[in-house]
């Protein structure tokens, strides 16, 4: 069963992520080493003990819909009640509204432990967390009055509602109208697909937050208004009055995640306690201005979702390797355990086999450094808003979480379904089979790559959006940075790196080339041949910012040679696919676009 790794988790924080140093220079508010210690030491105790062991039970008996209601699975209220409870809802929410405002990497710290423990439970909060970014930048303050300490607390849970059946990826396609009323409220007429939470038992009330358009609206995406639209609306006194005209019309019968409710939701048809056709709305932020609003609620999710692959990867890292030390198979080729004699004739457990411990080696690797770029994307958030009144730094700590926002969405979810996948292989055929969890895993990671926008939407958004960042300066100083570390590397003169500094130093070149080649095309204005390799430069980033990160925590720990060994085998197992992704980038286009034929 999952084991939360509070040591991996808060040494990352620290000494890779800079969580150490901004505590010393005093950028993290009431944040201290000894408070850091105590949040990570209890989460990772209710994660393994409270979370965990109500998975298998969340994915068997999965959230059921009834007559307009869902009810999750059996101890599923329960415990959220202890989480929130807990005071974990509240972790990063604001002070005047009860919340603790922790920094966003402590935030997604403890959401590796939610989301290692069980998937489906971990991304619940994540919406709510998301929702209280919004309403507290763009909210009025009768909307923060009345909503943000219950949504803070944990005691209602929020809701993105973007996708409609025709609009997915291209929101301007979205239909759900949105009519003005003399009072200053709205009426929301519409349906929304795969709302996560949409409809549960475990909150009194949920605040949906949803784009619709105006009639007078302009066309495509400037056209679109964000609204608060509450289940229940709330009398003047705080208590929960009227159910608004808003409904849950089914939920999804999904591969994965099956304790989290995929709802289809139905706004203004009738079937509300007001009197009136419609669903009361409040606007959030200026009208026409709400997919700017929404976005504010978006990149907290995308990271967000970039920590519940991590999460699954850690989980399905553990399970391997828990199996690969009790399962017995075969005869060792190794060395016996002093190196001196041979192993004997006995089967041995399966780790002792070269290519099962290269596989586990591939996922502790990918793991490890997936970790590193989604801390570091929130400490780049938290270091953003401790530099608001100085505006270098403020730009500097902006782009900086602007440019790592994709690599931290796509690559640990991408790594999230390799490592699970690896980690049925490593079971054999009982990876198959759905006693062991193995399987569940991998059915749960699968969506993350899919969901708030996909991978192949991230690495658009890295190409064309982030690579330009101050004409190319942003992505420059932070490939400088990873050079200083292969250049650390080489000056420190340890064996157990072996080769890691040339290696290293040779992909970081391919990531400069690529680099230029792609802002190259973008300043020519060939767009479509720079997203040609957008997915491949995307993995690129990734495997040398890992690399990178994984040297720099054995460098802040000279006397553990195994992160140093772990940064080697990453080195040589893992970036000489970076120069595979770098002929993709350069050359790939023309071959993609002459192969069109073939799909006709």
């Amino acid at each position: 069963m999952y084991k939360a790794p509070v040591t991996e988790i808060g040494f990352a924080l620290r000494h890779v992520a800079g969580l150490e140093a901004a505590m010393v220079e005093g950028l993290t508010g009431d944040l201290t080493p000894d408070l850091l210690d105590a949040i990570l030491d209890e989460a990772g105790r209710f994660a393994s003990d409270e979370i965990a062991p109500l998975a298998a039970i969340g994915d068997r008996e999965g959230a059921v819909f009834r007559d307009g209601a869902v009810t999750m699975p059996l101890g599923w209220k329960d415990l959220y009640a202890r989480w929130t409870a807990g005071g974990w809802n509240g972790l990063t929410g604001p002070a005047d509204h009860g919340g603790q405002g922790l920094p966003t990497a402590v935030s997604a710290a403890v959401c590796e432990m939610w989301n290692g423990a069980s998937m489906a439970f971990g991304i619940g909060p994540t919406l709510t967390i998301g929702a209280v970014d919004a309403i507290e930048a763009h909210g009025s303050v009768h909307l923060k009055s009345v909503y943000l300490d219950k949504l803070v607390s944990g005691e209602w849970m929020g809701t993105m509602n973007l996708t409609e059946p025709q609009a997915g990826s291209d929101l301007s396609a979205l239909r759900t109208r949105a009519e003005r009323r003399d009072d200053g409220t709205y009426r929301i007429f519409g349906q929304k697909i795969y709302i996560t939470y949409g409809e549960h038992d475990l909150t009194d009330n949920i605040v949906h937050l949803v784009l619709a358009r105006l009639p007078d609206a302009p066309a495509g995406v400037k056209g679109i208004s964000l609204f608060l639209v509450p289940k229940f609306l709330v009398e003047g006194d705080g208590s929960l009055g009227l159910r608004n005209d808003v409904k849950c019309h089914a939920i999804e019968h999904k591969m994965g995640i099956h304790a989290s409710p995929t709802c289809t939701m139905i706004y203004g048809d009738g079937t509300g306690e007001t009197g009136e056709v419609g669903a009361v709305g409040w606007l959030v932020g200026e009208e026409n201005r709400g997919l700017a609003c929404m976005f504010t609620m978006m990149n907290s999710a995308r990271l967000y979702v970039g920590i519940q692959g991590l999460g699954v990867a850690e989980a399905a890292f553990q399970k391997a390797l828990d199996y690969a030390r009790e399962r017995r198979q075969g005869r060792s080729t190794l060395l016996a355990k002093d190196r001196r004699e041979p192993a004997s004739g006995e089967m041995v457990p399966i780790i002792e086999h070269p290519d099962v411990a290269r596989m586990l080696l591939t996922m502790k690797a990918l793991v490890s450094s997936a970790r590193a770029i989604a801390y570091s994307c929130g400490h780049a958030l938290d270091q953003a808003k401790a530099a608001r009144g100085r505006e270098e730094a403020l730009r500097h700590w902006s782009e900086r979480a602007n440019l790592l926002t994709p690599l931290a969405k796509a690559f640990p979810t991408d790594v999230g379904v390799e490592v699970a996948s690896l980690c049925i292989q490593v079971h054999g055929g009982m990876g198959y089979v759905e006693e062991t969890g193995a399987a569940r895993l991998l059915r749960d990671a699968r969506i993350a790559p899919i969901y708030e926008g996909t991978n192949g939407i991230q690495a658009i958004d890295l190409v064309s959006r982030k690579l330009p960042l101050s004409d190319g300066r942003t992505v420059a100083a932070y490939i400088d940075e990873l050079e200083a570390i292969a250049e650390a590397v080489r000056g420190s003169n340890r064996p157990a790196f072996g080769e890691t500094a040339d290696r290293l130093g040779e992909a970081l070149g391919d990531l400069r080339d690529t680099t230029a080649y792609l802002l190259e095309h973008l300043r020519a204005g060939r767009l479509s041949e720079a997203l040609a390799g957008a997915t491949a430069y995307l993995r690129l980033f990734s495997l040398c910012s890992g690399n990178a990160y994984l040297a720099k925590a054995a460098l802040a720990a000279p006397d553990a040679d195994e992160r140093a060994a772990l940064a080697r085998f990453m080195a040589d197992h893992l970036l000489p696919e970076v120069a595979a992704l770098k002929r993709q980038v350069m050359a790939g286009a023309s071959s993609l676009d002459a192969a069109r034929a073939a799909l006709n």
